[in-house]
């Protein structure tokens, strides 16, 4: 008995989920669908049941017609409130059965009225794609139980029993709703899940972006500040005569310094990945993208450059490394996207500004892709923008109308703490 009641307590609580079906679908004649296909079944069945029930089943015309409005309009509730619905037409079905069974005439099938059964097998539809299974199985249970119940209470009557057939169809409406929800359910979860995966991807790839760079610029200002530790520690010795307290100064400068430097390393230590951990090479600047350029047609992207003689040397350390970081990423997608493609470089100075331009065209013919030797320095275009917000510079990038892409950057010349040379 107790299991009994635990497997019909779901019937007594209804989903609190009270949103129309399909209210969330892009088109707006689909979200009103629902309300239209339940207003025309009510429109159809209502006046037909009146006349089953008067006709065949011989009850007077006032029954008959209060009969099916229970049995008909509940099923516009169907459509947000599928269980009380349920409660409704099928307390409804089972008064016209039992009347029909009590007062009726007639040899029309039983124990269900044709039109009932039909309202019936509707509302199961809006039933199984809004409640969970826990709730189809002991819905299906008791309809089998009535179907029972009022076949054996009109046995030796005339006309057909049609309690078999009432229970095969509402099973299967229950079974086809209930797979048709938990399939939506099952693509909505991987949608959730597939847009979370996105999300945390392009997280992670920030982060080993901005990983990436602070292991460079480590590079970059642990040269500057080892050249100050070395200047210091021998200035005592290159400058003969320097008083007693400017040789402390210099020897604390030289103190601070490779203190610097020690915790730099130690923090090179956490940033620097294990596969990365023995890089020690010095960092590239602007000094390498001829280099760079001639790899690149090597991979079969015909490549020039143009640059200010002399530029190269000009750009602080940071601004150097960006530049060829930005080139080389913006080329290793050329060779990956668009192998074959001609390829611009320039670099230019206005002002206060370096403008770094990469420009492709088209590639000559639809090819596979190429992984060439011009390796990419990390993510793309979420490497470059975190570069240029560095050097709080600015970088448009697009397609261009001809099918080819367009890389460019501006960065500032006067970036804080470094001076041209």
């Amino acid at each position: 008995m107790t299991a009994l009641l635990a497997l019909l307590a779901p019937l007594a609580r209804p989903s609190a989920d009270h949103t129309p079906l399909f209210a969330h679908a892009s088109p707006r004649w689909v979200r009103h669908l629902p309300l239209v296909l339940a207003a025309a079944a009510v429109s159809a069945l209502l006046p037909s049941a009146i006349n089953v029930l008067h006709n065949d089943y011989g009850l007077g015309a006032g029954l008959a017609a209060a009969l099916a409005v229970a049995q008909t309009v509940p099923l516009l509730l169907a459509v947000s409130r599928p269980l009380p619905a349920w409660w409704m037409i099928g307390g409804a079905d089972l008064a016209a059965s039992v009347l029909v069974l009590l007062l009726g005439s007639g040899s029309a099938s039983l124990p269900w009225p044709a039109t009932g059964l039909v309202g019936y097998l509707l509302l199961m539809l809006p039933l199984a794609l809004r409640e969970p299974r826990r709730v189809l199985v002991p819905v299906w249970l008791v309809t089998a139980a009535v179907g029972l119940a009022l076949s054996v209470a009109g046995l030796g009557r005339p006309g057909g029993d049609n309690s078999v057939l009432a229970l095969a169809l509402t099973g299967a409406v229950l079974v086809l709703g209930g797979a048709l929800r938990e399939r939506a359910e099952a693509r909505r979860l991987l949608a959730e899940q597939e847009h979370i995966s996105e999300a945390e991807r392009e997280r992670r790839t920030l982060l080993e972006e901005r990983a990436r760079i602070a292991r460079e610029l480590h590079d970059v200002v642990a040269h500057h500040m080892s050249v100050i530790a070395v200047q210091a520690a021998s200035a005592p010795y290159r400058m003969p005569g320097v008083p007693a307290e400017a040789a402390e100064e210099f020897t604390a400068i030289a103190s601070t310094a490779r203190a610097s430097l020690a915790e730099m390393r130690r923090l090179l230590g956490v940033l620097r990945s294990e596969e990365s951990a023995a890089d020690t090479a010095p960092q590239p600047g602007a000094g390498q993208l001829a280099q760079l350029v001639e790899t690149v047609g090597r991979a079969g992207v015909p490549a020039e450059l143009a640059a200010p003689p002399g530029l190269a040397d000009a750009l602080p350390p940071a601004v150097g490394l960006s530049v060829y970081r930005i080139v080389q990423e913006a080329l290793a997608n050329v060779v990956r996207h668009a192998p074959g493609a001609q390829a611009w470089v320039s670099l230019a100075v206005d002002g206060h500004r370096l403008l770094v331009t990469v420009v492709n065209g088209a590639p000559p013919a639809r090819a596979e892709s190429l992984e060439a030797s011009a390796e990419g320095t990390g993510h793309g275009l979420v490497g470059m923008r975190e570069r240029v917000r560095l050097l709080d510079g600015r970088l448009d990038t697009g397609p261009l109308p001809d099918g080819g892409f367009k890389v460019a950057a501006a960065l500032p010349l006067d970036t804080p703490g470094e001076t041209t040379a």
